[in-house]
C-alpha cells in the first residue's frame, strides 16, 4: 500500500509538475463536510471562501453527491449528438426554476459567459439589425467574467491582460456603479448588450448603490439593449436571494449561471434566455460535448432542490447581517472597510508593521480558518450557506483572534 502523502510532499508535486498560474494558501485539502475542509494530516478549518461560492450547499451534501454516483453508474456522456433521458427533465426544472423559456447547458463560467456574448451578438444582427460585424458590448472596469481570450479583452485588471493580446473588439468599457457613464455608453451606435455583475465579486465584492442594477435595466430597455447578469458568482442564494439581481427585482435578459448550480460536485454552467434570443443560435452555431450530460443534469437538480429545501438563501440573508455586524465590533485599526450582502463579504485591510491581507489569512489558517485574499489588501469571506449560526460564531472568533494578534 502507498504511504500517505503528505502535505508538503502534495504541495512539492504540484509545484514541478504543475503550471503555475495560481499562487495558493499552502494549505493541502484531503476532506470536506458541511461548511468545514480538513487538510492531509487531519487539522480542521473553517471553509470561508467556498470554492469562490462553488459549495454553497456545503462540501460533500449527501443529496448531491448521491445523484451523481447514481447516475454515474448508468450513463455518464452520450455527447448532443443523441438525446438522452435526463436533459429534457433538467432543462425543465431550471427553466421553471428561474422563469425562463430556454436553457443552454454549458461547463464552466467562463464558457457561460462566452455563450452569452454569442448569443447578444447573434441576437443583435438577426433581430435588432445591427450591421454585420458592428454590434458593441457594454462591461464594466474591474468586471471579472473568466479567463478566456475574449473576456480578458473586456477586462482591466493588468495580470489577466497582458502579453495576452492581440484582444477581440467589440466592447466598451465603462466604470462600474456609474448610472451616467452608462447612459452616455447607450448613446453609441450598434450597442446590443451590457454585461455586468450584480456584485463584482474578484474585485473585492463590490456591491453597488441601492438601485443601481434596476436603473441600469431601465436604461437598457429603453435603448432595446440586452441586460446580461453574470450570476456565476453571485447566484444560487448566495446574497440572501435566490439572484443577486433579485434584490432589486430585475429580470436580466440573459442570465449566466455557474459554480454552486453543482454545488461543487460537476463543473456546470448554464445560460438562461427566452425564446426571442435564445432561438436566434441554430443546431451547429454553438455547443459543448459535455454540456448538459446525463450526470450534470442530475447532479444541477439536486443541487438547486437543496437550495429549496433547506432554504439557504433565507439563511444567507439571516447570517450575513450577523456576519457583518461582528465583524463592524472588531476594534483593530487594520479593519479599514465591511461590506457585502448575504453570506458574500469582504474587509479591507490596512497594512500593518508590514503585515497584510497575505499575513491575515496565514493567520486565519493557523488558527482554522481558511479565506483568500484579492487584490492584496481585501479578504473575501463566503462559507458555505449550510454554516450554522454556532458554527459562524466560532468563525468569527477565530477572525477577531487572528486580526487582533496584529
Amino acid at each position: 500500500m502507498s504511504e500517505k502523502l503528505t502535505s508538503k510532499k502534495a504541495m512539492e508535486l504540484e509545484d514541478k509538475y504543475g503550471a503555475h498560474n495560481y499562487h495558493p494558501l499552502p494549505v493541502v485539502l484531503a476532506k470536506g463536510k458541511g461548511p468545514k475542509v480538513w487538510d492531509a494530516e487531519g487539522k480542521e478549518y473553517f471553509d470561508f471562501l467556498s470554492a469562490y461560492s462553488a459549495v454553497n450547499q456545503g462540501h460533500c451534501h449527501p443529496k448531491i453527491i448521491k445523484a451523481l454516483t447514481d447516475q454515474a453508474q448508468l450513463l455518464t456522456l452520450t455527447s448532443r449528438a443523441f438525446y438522452n433521458d435526463t436533459l429534457g427533465a433538467y432543462e425543465k426544472y431550471i427553466t421553471e426554476y428561474f422563469g425562463y423559456d430556454k436553457v443552454l447547458p454549458m461547463n464552466s463560467g467562463a464558457e457561460g459567459d462566452e455563450t452569452a456574448l454569442k448569443l447578444c451578438r447573434k441576437w443583435a444582427y438577426t433581430r435588432k439589425g445591427i450591421p454585420e460585424n458592428q454590434a458593441k458590448i457594454i462591461v464594466c472596469a474591474n468586471n471579472f467574467h473568466g479567463r478566456t481570450i475574449t473576456i480578458i479583452s473586456m477586462s482591466t485588471d493588468p495580470e489577466a491582460r497582458n502579453d495576452f493580446g492581440p484582444y477581440t473588439p467589440g466592447f466598451i468599457t465603462i466604470p462600474y456603479n456609474d448610472i451616467p457613464s452608462l447612459e452616455k455608453a447607450l448613446e453609441e451606435d450598434n450597442v446590443a448588450g451590457f454585461l455586468v455583475e450584480p456584485i463584482q465579486g474578484e474585485a473585492g465584492v463590490m456591491v453597488p448603490d441601492e438601485g443601481y442594477l434596476k436603473k441600469a435595466y431601465d436604461l437598457c430597455k429603453a435603448k432595446n439593449v440586452l441586460f446580461i447578469a453574470d450570476e456565476v458568482q453571485t447566484g444560487i442564494a448566495r446574497t440572501g436571494k435566490l439572484l443577486a439581481c433579485d434584490h432589486e427585482g430585475v429580470r436580466p435578459d440573459v442570465l449566466i449561471l455557474g459554480k454552486a448550480l453543482s454545488g461543487g460536485a460537476y463543473p456546470i454552467s448554464a445560460v438562461l434566455a427566452d425564446d426571442d434570443i435564445m432561438l436566434t443560435i441554430k443546431p451547429g452555431e454553438h455547443g459543448s460535448t459535455f454540456g448538459g450530460n446525463p450526470i450534470a443534469a442530475k447532479v444541477a437538480v439536486a443541487a438547486l432542490e437543496v437550495i429549496k429545501e433547506e432554504k439557504l438563501a433565507e439563511r444567507a440573508e439571516k447570517l450575513g447581517k450577523i456576519f457583518r455586524g461582528e465583524m463592524k465590533k472588531i476594534s483593530s485599526d487594520m479593519i479599514e472597510l465591511v461590506r457585502g450582502k448575504g453570506l458574500l463579504n469582504a474587509i479591507i485591510i490596512r497594512p500593518k508593521n508590514g503585515k497584510t491581507a497575505w499575513d491575515v489569512c496565514l493567520k486565519m489558517a493557523e488558527n482554522g480558518l481558511l479565506a483568500k485574499p484579492t487584490h492584496d489588501h481585501i479578504i473575501r469571506f463566503a462559507p458555505p450557506l449550510v454554516i450554522s449560526e454556532e458554527e459562524l460564531m466560532q468563525a468569527v472568533e477565530i477572525i477577531k483572534k487572528s486580526i487582533l494578534s496584529f
